[in-house]
Formats: structure tokens, C-alpha cells, sequence
């Protein structure tokens, strides 16, 4: 690879990490203001506030990363190798991210809303990492496969 072809990659990938951000912001702020009508309008507790706040935020995110970060060309054909795998990484985060709320809360006494700044800080990395090698690495063709 010459160092053309190395810039263009390196821009690519700053340009997906870029994308990346803006659907995780998506994700995080929709999310954030379902926690919040959870909590103070529906007066749930915190684990139904964060269920329905993933759930919802995680929608929004799976559409924007799949269809537009990760660019997934064959929209109905590998739909069910991406869902299951983030499913099961969903399924994960919320357990992940349950708990450093709830740690956050019940042994340091931070409000579950800053508590949740403190777990997207966390899962920003942890996510991109999981995205990108496994949940929509099968969706993506390479110039290799398609030879």
C-alpha cells in the first residue's frame, strides 16, 4: 500500500469515527431524554427508566451505524447477522451500563444523570471496537471478497 492509498484509509476511518460520534451522540441524548421522562415524569424506577432509555436510544443507534457509519450496502440480506450480534452486545452494554449507574449512585453518590456521562464514556471506545470487528464487520465487503 503506498502512502496515497494509506492517507485515504486514515482519512476513511477518521471520517467513520466522525459519523460514529454524531450517531452515538444521537443515541446518548435521545436516550438521555427518555431516562428523563422516565424518571421524572412517569416516576419509574431505574432499571424501567434505563430499559426503556436504551431501548429507545439503541433503536435510533442501530439504524444510523449500520445503514450510514458502516455503510451496509445489502440492507436485507445480512440484516440478521448484524441484529443478533448487537442484540447480544446490547443485551451486555445495558448490563454494563446498569451497573456503573447504579455503582455510581449507591457508593459515590452521583446522580444516575451524570452517572450516565460516566458510562458513555466508557462504552464510546468499548462500542466502536465491537462495531467495527464484529457486529457490522460481516455486513461490509472488502475489494477482496468481491474479486
Amino acid at each position: 500500500m503506498n502512502k496515497k492509498q494509506k492517507r485515504r484509509q486514515r482519512y476513511k476511518e477518521f471520517v467513520r469515527i466522525v459519523q460514529y460520534s454524531i450517531a452515538g451522540g444521537a443515541w446518548f441524548w435521545s436516550g438521555y431524554a427518555m431516562f428523563a421522562f422516565c424518571d421524572i415524569v412517569l416516576d419509574l424506577n431505574l432499571w424501567w427508566s434505563k430499559l426503556f432509555a436504551n431501548i429507545f436510544g439503541l433503536t435510533i443507534n442501530f439504524v444510523l451505524q449500520r445503514l450510514w457509519v458502516f455503510e451496509d450496502k445489502k440492507k436485507h440480506r445480512r440484516l440478521t447477522i448484524a441484529t443478533e450480534r448487537y442484540t447480544i452486545l446490547t443485551l451486555c452494554n445495558f448490563i454494563i451500563d446498569y451497573i456503573i449507574v447504579l455503582v455510581a449512585r449507591d457508593m459515590f453518590g452521583i446522580t444516575p444523570y451524570i452517572g450516565q456521562f460516566i458510562s458513555a464514556g466508557f462504552m464510546y471506545g468499548w462500542n466502536y471496537t465491537w462495531y467495527k470487528y464484529w457486529v457490522f464487520a460481516s455486513t461490509r465487503t472488502t475489494r477482496k471478497k468481491r474479486a
